[in-house]
């Protein structure tokens, strides 16, 4: 096996080539092997114009990321018998006024939640969210009613019967958040962090719920961006400049590179609970992709890729940061990456699966390498 210093060089290299070929300011690397080490790589510029440079310890949004951690805390209340996957929506939200305008209300499970075929529209981009977010999004006021975003979809036609489709919506694993915080009584934010990101050791992943963040770069997104939000992310405080606790159980974290990396590691090899719950993770449904044939489990992305094998993880984007975790369990290893620009996904060419494939490569080469 080549050493980490030599692994890292490699990387570093083609992160050269990467920043120069899609243009983003700077970029965060972390894989672990095998054995469970760890390397870690920054290349690039952590603020355009401070040039400050990008480090291992740099923290970035992970936006829907945090999805896989919504759907573990749901597979850990059904470990421990308080919530069945098979469970009407309706048994933990019917007391909700709005609920009968919820579309599919009476068919939803929790089960359909957590694989995007439930049928709900996606708030993310209804008129009402997008018309709203000026004013909601940079409201820094610590008060947030998740139930605001739910209702952007109320009264809305489902896109398909519950069950016999997929459509990605952050506006399920709300509801799932919702659920999450009824059944224990505690917040969503209290939840992970008893359960996975103290006990686990995830100290450079934490909740994304105010405008200041220690650690975070500032990140960069177009001028024409959908929600009409400055192209710098943060001011010359280190602030946000818009409210990132809107995001919530859509994502609603911050971590560095390495946090998502050990989290994948921990996740997919049935480490990050004491009970079995991978059978229940990696239940999926087709995504609708026939030429990749890629599935959508609880809260985890699963696609055959080549020479690579079999992939699992989940993505994120949000304005101004982009963010990446894998777990390829041919090799046992995973990739996780961080850019603090959003801009290169708006095109036609798939540049972050092009990032990924090459950095698991070298990650994967190096492990036959005496």
């Amino acid at each position: 096996m080549a050493s980490s210093n030599t692994v890292n060089q490699r990387i570093e290299y083609e992160l050269e080539y990467l920043k120069n070929h899609y243009g983003f300011p700077g970029v965060t690397v972390a894989y672990v092997l095998p054995d469970g080490s760890v390397g870690e790589i920054a290349s690039g510029f952590a603020d355009m114009e401070t040039r400050e440079p990008m480090t291992p310890q740099s923290r970035m949004l992970a936006a829907s990321i945090g999805k896989t951690f919504v759907a573990a805390t749901v597979l850990a209340l059904v470990k421990e018998g308080h919530l069945h996957l098979d469970d009407p929506l309706s048994c933990w939200l019917s007391d909700r006024s709005w609920y009968s305008r919820l579309p599919n209300s009476e068919a939803i499970t929790l089960r359909h939640l957590l694989t995007h075929s439930s049928g709900i529209p996606d708030h993310v981009y209804t008129k009402t969210f997008l018309g709203s977010f000026p004013q909601r999004g940079m409201n820094h006021d610590s008060s947030f009613f998740p139930e605001s975003l739910v209702a952007c979809i109320l009264d809305q036609a489902p896109l398909f019967e519950a069950g016999h489709g997929w459509a990605y919506t952050d506006t399920g694993y709300i509801l799932l958040g919702l659920v999450i915080e009824g059944m224990t009584g505690n917040s969503w934010y209290e939840e992970i962090n008893r359960r996975f990101l103290k006990p686990l050791h995830l100290e450079m992943t934490s909740p994304s719920d105010r405008p200041t963040l220690p650690g975070l770069v500032a990140g960069y997104t177009s001028k024409d961006n959908i929600f009409s939000l400055p192209e710098k992310s943060i001011d010359e405080s280190g602030t946000m400049v818009w409210n990132p606790i809107i995001e919530w159980t859509g994502g609603g974290l911050i971590s560095t590179s390495r946090g998502l990396a050990v989290w994948a590691k921990l996740l997919y090899e049935g480490h990050a609970m004491q009970s079995d719950y991978l059978t229940d993770l990696f239940y999926s449904v087709p995504t609708g992709d026939e030429e990749s044939g890629a599935r959508y489990g609880a809260g985890v992305s699963i696609q055959q890729m080549g020479d690579l094998g079999l992939v699992w993880g989940h993505g994120g984007v949000i304005p101004g940061y982009i963010s990446s975790m894998r777990y390829y369990p041919k090799y046992g290893i995973s990739v996780a990456f961080q850019i603090n620009t959003d801009s290169i996904v708006h095109n036609k060419i798939d540049s972050v699966g092009d990032i990924e494939h090459r950095l698991a490569e070298i990650v994967i080469r190096s492990l036959a390498i005496e």
